[in-house]
């Protein structure tokens, strides 16, 4: 921790002193954290299809949304629509995949505080190796959905953490955690899908991906130059809010940035500096997010409506790709999409993110007509759509947080950003339950 204390000097850093190197640093390890925090999950998840298969279980409760369609089609019967339909939605997938994520999220934040870092990283480690662990020697069905849950619980919790945990780190950092967790969609399914290719099995191929929990550990504790008031193992119920030199640059950064000087900081009316913040506090906080929360659930209910009700029916008979390629190049296309708006805040920032969910929306409900009356002449249009929803998606999510962190006290700062990772999943969640419906009425067509 001794290492620290330089970037708390009130002389400002100097260019190419050791500062710079401090900065640059704890933006890798934000990197690396958001790439560990979603990779895990996806190639646990894709390796969980495929052991189940290997298993000869058609569960299909356990899959990832971008290998169920592929599964399906390889062996399950299909009906006489001419959607080419699965006789499961992959809408069923997503609700298996973000609802302990989406638990973890709501109810977490108000007790969370308690616990310090330190000891939620390992927790986040210990689940994420023993989701790799139990799908890879499970035995039955059930024990490879526990590995599903315990890999969602990591991902929810590890998400939170690190949001609340980047209060006390230049703002930059949330650069690198978007950027990361937008490579992790890309280089998880790749990754997969490369050693599968080398004729590894999958039990293998996931007992291999054990070093990803490992990698999130040395990123936490060794990468990363934590301030000195973090609470790495003990959280003082006295303890002043994290104001430094960090928080003199936020305030400089605000003065600087003409579009954002007239945001209002959100705060409570009720004059507190000290001690934990109490739940009407935090109940007011929560209030004050709903400008932020509400676009970024929308933007993700929209986007995920046409990832999970809408994709495996814009299915072209006369393309020379197959109905799995067309479905797993709609995934791959999201995920790059998704990728390159994440790691976009550094070059634009955009403030009023409901501008996206808008956008995302009538994306939506475009696809919507598409599918119901197929008038679209190209599979090359749905590709250009479906890179375009990931690039909504991506910069939706970067662009809320990073306006939270700057436009909140930093007394409420830490709890705020952890709250707020709830409008994305709850999102998600209802794009779920809004895909098995949309799902049965195409499908009787």
């Amino acid at each position: 921790m001794e290492r620290s204390a330089s970037i708390n000097a009130d002389q400002p850093q100097q260019p190419g002193t050791n500062g710079c190197c401090v900065k640059w640093r704890n933006w890798w390890g934000f990197w690396l954290l958001g790439l560990c925090n979603n990779f895990a999950y996806v190639v646990m998840l894709s390796a969980a299809h495929d052991i189940l298969e290997k298993q000869e279980s058609k569960n299909s409760t356990v899959t990832a949304s971008d290998q169920l369609a592929v599964g399906l089609r390889a062996g399950n019967s299909r009906n006489s629509s001419r959607y080419d339909c699965s006789p499961v939605s992959t809408g069923a997938v997503l609700l298996a995949d973000i609802l302990p994520t989406l638990f973890i999220k709501i109810s977490a934040p108000f007790v969370i505080h308690k616990v310090p870092y330190g000891f939620r990283v390992l927790f986040c480690v210990a689940m994420a190796a023993a989701s790799f662990l139990l799908v890879s020697f499970s035995f039955a069905v059930w024990l490879s959905i526990v590995g599903v849950i315990f890999a969602s619980i990591s991902s929810g919790l590890g998400e939170l953490s690190f949001l609340s945990l980047s209060v006390f780190f230049n703002r930059n950092v949330l650069e690198g955690w978007g950027s990361g967790t937008g490579a992790a969609g890309v280089a998880g399914s790749l990754l997969y899908a490369g050693l599968i290719q080398a004729h590894l099995s999958p039990r293998t191929t996931l007992l291999i991906m054990l070093i990803v929990p490992f990698a999130m550990l040395a990123s936490y504790f060794f990468l990363l130059v934590p301030e000195p008031s973090l609470p790495q193992w003990s959280r003082s119920e006295t303890e002043c809010p994290p104001v430094d030199s960090e928080e003199r640059q936020r305030l400089m950064d605000e003065l600087e940035d003409d579009l954002e000087t007239s945001a209002p900081a959100l705060t409570v009316t009720e004059d507190r500096t000290m001690g934990p913040v109490t739940l009407q506090e935090k109940l007011a906080v929560t209030k004050g997010l709903l400008p932020f929360v509400i676009p970024l659930g929308l933007v993700y209910f929209a986007e995920y409506f046409i990832n999970q009700g809408l994709m495996e029916l814009l299915f072209f008979h006369n393309s020379s790709l197959s109905h799995a390629e067309q479905y797993r190049w709609y995934q791959t296309l999201y995920q790059v999409g998704v990728f390159v708006s994440r790691s976009s805040l550094r070059l634009k920032k955009f403030r009023k993110t409901c501008i996206f969910s808008l956008l995302q929306m009538v994306n939506a409900v475009f696809l919507i007509f598409a599918v119901l009356f197929q008038f679209l002449p190209s599979i090359w249009i749905v590709f250009g759509i479906i890179l375009y929803e990931g690039l909504l998606g991506g910069v939706a999510y970067v662009n809320t947080f990073h306006f939270i962190s700057k436009e909140t006290e930093s007394r409420y700062r830490e709890f705020a950003m952890a709250t707020s990772s709830v409008g994305d999943s709850l999102g998600i969640a209802l794009a779920g339950a809004a895909a098995f419906p949309t799902h049965s009425y195409f499908c009787s067509l």
